[in-house]
């Protein structure tokens, strides 16, 4: 029993050694480049007629600004958008708001960030050529824009 772990272990060692041997691995084949810093896009959305982050809109910009964490952000674009329900006024004013509420949140998370490009569409768009109301226009959409530092 002794011989054979013996034998075993010489087997093992040596497999372990001439693969050292044979291996033609460079520092640039094992150590990893980090990713490129790509934009992030996100779109946080809101409950009718309320222009407030709610726990899930903030749980996702909390990860956006993780992912741009490492990176150099140039610019966060932020459009605030409506749907086509109530009067053209108020649903331009609630998409203000939605812009604002979603750069504040940003703020909280830290992202440092050079500049802010606030925008609101109002209702505009919220209804095809066909007349169809747009699903899903209650939200603004949030691009963190990116380069490697």
């Amino acid at each position: 029993m002794r011989t054979s772990t013996i034998i075993a272990v010489a087997i093992g060692a040596g497999l372990a050694v001439s693969g050292c041997a044979t291996s033609s691995n460079t520092r640039d084949q094992i150590v990893k480049a980090p990713a490129a810093c790509e934009d992030v896009t996100v779109q946080i959305y809101f409950e009718p007629e309320s222009s407030e982050v709610t726990s899930e809109g903030q749980a996702v910009l909390n990860q956006a600004s993780l992912q741009a964490k490492s990176c150099k952000i140039e610019r966060v674009r932020v459009m605030g958008l409506a749907d086509a329900v109530g009067a053209p006024a108020a649903n331009l004013e609630i998409s203000k708001k939605r812009a604002a509420a979603v750069t504040r949140s940003l703020n909280s998370t830290g992202l440092p960030t050079p500049e802010f490009d606030l925008a609101a569409a109002g209702q505009t768009g919220a209804v095809t050529a066909e007349g169809d109301a747009r699903l899903m226009r209650r939200r603004a959409d949030v691009t963190i824009e990116l380069s490697n530092p």
